[in-house]
C-alpha cells in the first residue's frame, strides 16, 4: 500500500519533559516544539516530521505518533541522550521558571529532509537556530508557504542569521516580548510594521491567553482565545496553535488572507484542547468533530 504524500513538513525539537504546576507535577513525559506541532497539524492533514532523539527514547513515545498517523521517515534517531527540559509554572500559569535544560543530541542536529518531505506545499520552522532552518530552506522545493519560529535566544545572539531566514518565509510567528526585543518597539504594530520591513508577507504576534494578532502590511486581525474553565499545562500550547494552523491551512489548499484568518481559529480551537492534559494526553483522545464543534461554539461567541 502506497504511503499518502506528505503535504506539510515539521521540523523542531523533541524533549523528555518534566513539568511542574501549582497542582501537579509529572516527569519524563513527551514533548517538544515538533511533537506538539505535529499532533495539531495530524487532524487536518498528512504531515512528516523532522526531529532528532537519542537512544534512550521511550517505544511508547513514537506509538504515540504513530497512531496519530504522524509520518516519521524524517525522525533521527542517533546514540545518546534526548533532550530533556524541566519547568516550574507560577500560580498565573502565563510564567515559568526553567529548572534544568540538558540538549543531548539535540546539541549537534542538523535537519535532513527525506526525499519525500522536500516536494511538501507547506512547511513550519519550529523554534530552531536560524542557521539550521536556512539549512532546510535550501533543501525544499518551491513550498507554497513557509511558516518559522523563534525565540528570544537567537534574536540575541543569532540575529543575522535571524533576519536571512525571516527574508524568506511567508510567516514569522513569535510572542510580544521578542516582537519588541527584536525590533525595539513598545507597541505591537509598530513592532510588526519593522518585521513585515524584512520581506515575510504576515507577522503572527502570539499573546498567550489573550490570543493573537495577525498583521500585514494593510490590516490587522484580532483573534480572541477560547475561554477555558481550567487547565492543566500550557506548555507546547504555542506550537499546537501553530501546528493546527498549518494543518488547516493545508488542508484549505490555500494560502489567501482569509484562508489563513480561518486556519487561525482551528489553530487557536486545537490548542485549547492541548492544554486541557499534560504532554499530548488530550491531542491523543481528540477527534475532529469535537474541534468542528469548539470552532462553531467559538465562532458564535465572536459574531457581531
Amino acid at each position: 500500500m502506497t504511503k499518502p504524500a506528505v503535504e506539510l513538513t515539521i521540523v523542531g525539537s523533541i524533549g523528555i519533559d518534566t513539568i511542574e504546576t501549582p497542582s501537579e507535577k509529572r516527569e519524563e513525559i513527551l514533548g517538544g516544539s515538533v511533537s506538539y506541532a505535529c499532533a495539531a497539524a495530524s487532524f487536518f492533514t498528512h504531515t512528516g516530521m523532522v526531529g532528532v532523539v537519542g537512544s534512550d527514547f521511550p517505544q511508547e513515545f513514537r506509538d504515540t505518533w504513530s497512531t496519530m498517523s504522524i509520518d516519521l521517515e524524517g525522525l533521527q534517531t542517533v546514540e545518546g541522550k534526548t533532550f530533556r527540559w524541566g519547568g516550574v509554572y507560577h500560580k498565573n500559569m502565563d510564567n515559568r521558571d526553567t529548572l534544568f535544560t540538558d540538549l543531548g543530541v539535540f546539541e549537534s542536529f542538523t535537519p535532513e529532509l527525506p526525499a519525500a518531505y522536500r516536494n511538501a506545499p507547506y512547511l513550519f520552522l519550529g523554534n530552531i537556530h536560524p542557521a539550521l532552518q536556512l539549512h532546510v530552506l535550501e533543501q525544499v522545493h518551491n513550498p507554497k508557504f513557509v511558516l518559522i519560529d523563534t525565540m528570544d535566544l537567537w534574536i540575541n545572539i543569532a540575529k543575522d542569521d535571524l533576519e536571512k531566514v525571516i527574508s524568506k518565509c511567508t510567516m514569522l510567528t513569535l510572542n510580544e516580548s521578542e516582537a519588541e526585543l527584536f525590533t525595539g518597539e513598545h507597541t505591537l504594530t509598530q513592532a510588526a510594521a519593522k518585521l513585515l520591513e524584512l520581506g515575510p508577507e504576515y507577522v503572527l504576534i502570539k499573546k498567550g491567553a489573550n490570543g493573537s494578532m495577525l498583521f500585514t502590511k494593510d490590516d490587522i486581525f484580532l483573534l480572541h482565545a477560547y475561554p477555558l474553565d481550567s487547565f492543566k499545562d500550557p506548555t507546547g500550547a504555542g506550537d499546537t496553535f501553530a501546528g493546527g494552523l498549518m494543518g488547516a491551512l493545508c488542508a484549505s489548499g490555500k494560502t489567501d488572507k482569509e484562508a489563513i484568518r480561518e486556519a487561525m481559529v482551528y489553530g487557536s480551537i486545537t490548542a485549547s484542547f492541548g492544554v486541557e492534559e499534560f504532554s499530548l494526553e488530550r491531542l491523543t483522545q481528540l477527534d475532529r468533530d469535537e474541534i468542528e464543534i469548539r470552532v462553531a461554539e467559538f465562532k458564535e461567541m465572536c459574531r457581531i
